[in-house]
């Protein structure tokens, strides 16, 4: 497997990992540690992680981070043509490099896996900037080119139904001449323990904090409510723009006297911790730069609905109809502050549950990936045999 984060954790990485381990298949993750922060090598629950330290590369840039990220891809390419695996699996578009040079020159099976539309994220910095839509158009061109030499595309969004009213990241994909599975970022298992209500309550937002505006916006409606009525913030996990939410909350400590809490990167252990003092997940996201529209499903969404708790999702796409259906979420228009104020005070105290957890994806998953897995039974076979 290859990724070009560094692992620590990466939820769904290693999640469809550990599946493979559990069916009896070695599985190694080469990731790209851009900040040198974690340890080159580790091992989790059976896998391998191989952690790459390449000199340091920002998120969120583009000269720099396009060139680190073409540096990790040349030297996965060297490492895994000298040690051939015998599937290389690639966690979204910035990846597929690596993958189409094994395919090409060793012949080795390559796996997609499209978590979401990466090259939309190049415009999280300024959705508005001609330079970075340019650049994206590019990005977008070179994956659907390259996709011409995969062997499987797994994704993680996909409309509802054939009644249903959003298309997901399925639907891009069949719209481009390509055909997917989808997976779905369920958590392994429903948490049961639960936040008891109090006079007091929370919104959280627990995971990559890549933008500025959504939690301008948040800010916004929280200041709308009378001061007695507003809930404490919590903020929790790295990203680009971690460092200027963080100076817009503290400030707004600062003038409002809000109750603000601000923690950097998380695990999974941390993650069940920080989501009891947390009564609404706040999964609200800039619209402008496509990914939402298209069919992004946030994680918190259902990670906060295994542990009870209801989220504020974006209106008018996919991710507003299957919290809806299933009674996880509201949803809120973009910049409407007054709509996103009423409806976090509804949810204040709401319990839900979630309807499926990750058993499914799971058997989805192994059936996905059945061809590749039974050929390397059967060539384990022969060789024991012929030993």
């Amino acid at each position: 497997m290859v990724v070009t984060n560094p692992c620590s954790p990466d939820p769904r990485v290693l999640r469809h990992a550990n599946w493979l381990v559990m069916e009896g298949h070695e599985v190694t993750i080469h990731a790209y540690d851009r900040q040198e922060q974690y340890p080159m090598s580790e091992s989790r629950e059976g896998v391998r992680l191989m952690r790459y330290h390449l000199g340091k590369s920002p998120y969120g840039g583009m000269i720099k981070t396009a060139l680190g990220i073409r540096n990790f891809n040349k030297t996965v390419s060297r490492s895994l043509g000298t040690n051939q695996p015998q599937v290389v699996y690639c966690h979204d578009a910035d990846t597929l490099a690596t993958g189409c040079f094994l395919k090409k020159k060793y012949k080795i099976p390559l796996v997609f896996d499209m978590h979401d539309l990466q090259h939309t994220w190049v415009r999280m910095v300024s959705p508005k900037s001609l330079l970075r839509k340019f650049l994206s158009k590019m990005m977008e061109g070179k994956m659907l080119r390259r996709l011409k030499h995969v062997d499987l595309i797994i994704t993680s969004s996909g409309k509802l139904s054939e009644k249903g009213s959003y298309s997901g990241f399925r639907e891009y994909l069949m719209a481009n001449g390509y055909s997917s599975t989808v997976i779905e970022n369920r958590p392994e298992i429903e948490y049961l323990n639960r936040k008891t209500c109090t006079d007091s309550w929370c919104v959280g937002y627990l995971g990559r904090v890549r933008e500025l505006e959504s939690f301008e916006f948040l800010l916004e409606a929280v200041l709308t409510l009378d001061p007695a009525q507003r809930p404490s913030l919590l903020v929790a996990g790295d990203g680009v723009a971690f460092e200027s939410v963080s100076n817009l909350l503290y400030s707004a400590k600062r003038e409002h006297k809000l109750d603000v809490k601000i923690h950097g990167g998380f695990d999974a252990g941390e993650f069940i911790k920080m989501i009891q003092e947390v009564d609404v997940m706040f999964a609200l996201y800039s619209p402008t730069r496509g990914n939402i529209l298209q069919g992004a499903l946030p994680v918190k969404m259902f990670d906060a609905a295994a542990c009870g708790v209801p989220s504020v999702i974006n209106a008018d796409c996919l991710m507003a109809e299957l919290a809806e259906n299933e009674g996880i979420g509201r949803a809120v228009e973009w910049k409407n502050t007054k709509m996103l104020a009423t409806e976090l005070l509804y949810l204040r105290g709401k319990n839900v549950q979630l309807d499926a957890t990750s058993m499914r994806e799971k058997t989805r998953f192994l059936e996905a990936l059945n061809p590749f897995l039974n050929g390397l039974d059967k060539g384990r076979a022969n060789h024991n045999s012929s030993n």
